[in-house]
């Protein structure tokens, strides 16, 4: 064995005596779900934070994840490399975002641990750096060709397309494109239209605003808790609002740690956005959420925590506390709340309109969460009941090992659910069960 496998199993051991103290000195607790979420109090695990991740295996032939009642899943596509995000363009190319964290540098004990973690769990690597586009021409569900469609991107995420302009939200920055109808492959060198910190978390998502003059930017910390300081924090853990006319960009909204997947709701045009909360205080605490977002609004980052709950870790700035913003709907502790898409009422049978969520799962945690697709109800603009399991079976039954982990969501070219996921290597695809 070697000396990374010796020092990861030696991690594992630590890990889970971790993991049973705080079973037997702090006891279960339920999830923290919904709009008045049930929070336990923090207790912070100081320099051996809860870590526990499944082995990455993949899916074995024939498997698949489990469907809800009265719906069906197939693979769209296999045999991809990471793939995280999803954008279906007009003409119903499937466009697949393929990108990976990359290793940062390792200036603890726990950061070693932690990425020896990572690889175990296939949460880091070498990223591909690429978009591919998929073309399910005879309509079977399955897509039949897949050709490169952009290269020499710099970990890659969210895409838009506007008009004949193509753009690509690079952990550096948003570049734009040339595009033509119906284009396999773009060719042409990019614009870079504004350029953000890399690194940390490196997720750049795209939403352009409904009347296609804007353009939303999802920024992530760099830091759990800005513990290298608030200086290389600046201009990150926010959206960003774009004006493509004249290029400039502002911070639309601050205090979100990772905010990942940006989604209208149609009713009101009110963005929403999920937000993967800090980690280090306990299963359920913070949780990760679901909330509006809105203009010039502060929800709390580093400081607090679902409104005004300070964090004791961080030196506070209690001007920041006063204004933070509590969130409108929790997802349950380190979920990793990552994709999110609305669903009109219809989509799927028996199922009102709402926003779909995938739930990449957590390391943060003595029992495992997330791993799974989730639907949260909307009526009247806002969250209206409890989350419904979309997709499951994620996470083998004793959390040992992880089939597949699922990110960004896309409504597909006919109607269906699809849903990247980047353990397994594949695009899911959910529709109504057939019967008969």
């Amino acid at each position: 064995m070697s000396l990374s496998g010796i020092f990861a199993r030696m991690v594992a051991l630590i890990g889970a005596a971790a993991i049973l103290w705080r079973r037997l000195h702090g006891g279960a607790h339920a999830p923290a779900f919904g709009t008045t979420p049930v929070i336990p109090a923090a207790k912070p695990q100081g320099s051996i934070p809860t870590l526990k991740m499944p082995t990455a295996r993949g899916w074995a032939r024939g498997q698949t994840p489990v469907a809800a009642p009265g719906l069906e899943v197939n693979a769209f596509a296999t045999g991809l490399e990471h793939p995280r995000w999803i954008h279906v363009l007009p003409n119903r190319d499937v466009l697949v975002a393929e990108a990976t964290t990359l290793p940062g540098p390792t200036r603890t004990v726990f950061d070693y641990a932690m990425l020896s973690t990572m690889k175990r769990a296939a949460a880091v690597g070498v990223s591909p750096n690429r978009i591919t586009v998929l073309r399910d021409a005879d309509g079977d569900g399955v897509a039949e060709t897949r050709e490169l469609f952009l290269e020499g991107l710099n970990q890659p995420f969210g895409m838009a397309l506007l008009g004949d302009t193509f753009y690509v939200g690079n952990t550096d920055g948003v570049v734009a494109f040339p595009y033509a109808a119906g284009a396999s492959r773009i060719t042409a060198p990019g614009r870079k239209l504004a350029g953000f910190k890399p690194g940390g978390h490196w997720t750049r998502s795209l939403l352009p605003s409904p009347d296609g003059q804007k353009l939303f930017v999802g920024v992530g910390s760099l830091s759990n808790i800005g513990e290298r300081g608030m200086a290389v924090e600046e201009g990150r853990a926010a959206i960003y609002e774009i004006d493509l006319a004249s290029g400039g960009s502002r911070v639309f909204a601050g205090g979100l740690r990772n905010p990942v997947g940006l989604a209208w709701e149609p009713r009101t045009g009110v963005l929403w956005t999920v937000v993967n909360e800090r980690d280090g205080l306990g299963d359920e605490t913070p949780p990760d959420y679901l909330t509006s977002v809105r203009d010039g609004g502060f929800y709390g980052w580093p400081y607090c925590y679902w409104g005004q709950t300070v964090d004791d870790r961080v030196p506070q700035d209690s001007a920041a506390v006063a204004k933070a913003i509590t969130p409108d709907y929790a997802l349950g502790g380190h979920t990793a709340s990552l994709g999110l898409c609305w669903l009109p009422a219809g989509t799927f049978p028996g199922f009102p309109e709402g926003m779909a969520i995938g739930q990449h799962g957590s390391w943060n945690r003595s029992t495992l969460s997330g791993y799974k697709v989730v639907f949260v109800p909307f009526a009247n603009g806002r969250p209206a009941g409890p989350p419904r399991d979309i997709l499951t079976g994620f996470l083998a039954p004793d959390e040992g090992v992880s089939y597949g982990r699922p990110v960004g969501l896309a409504i597909g070219p006919d109607g269906s659910v699809l849903v990247a996921d980047d353990v397994g290597d594949v695009i899911w695809r959910v529709t109504a069960e057939r019967r008969g």
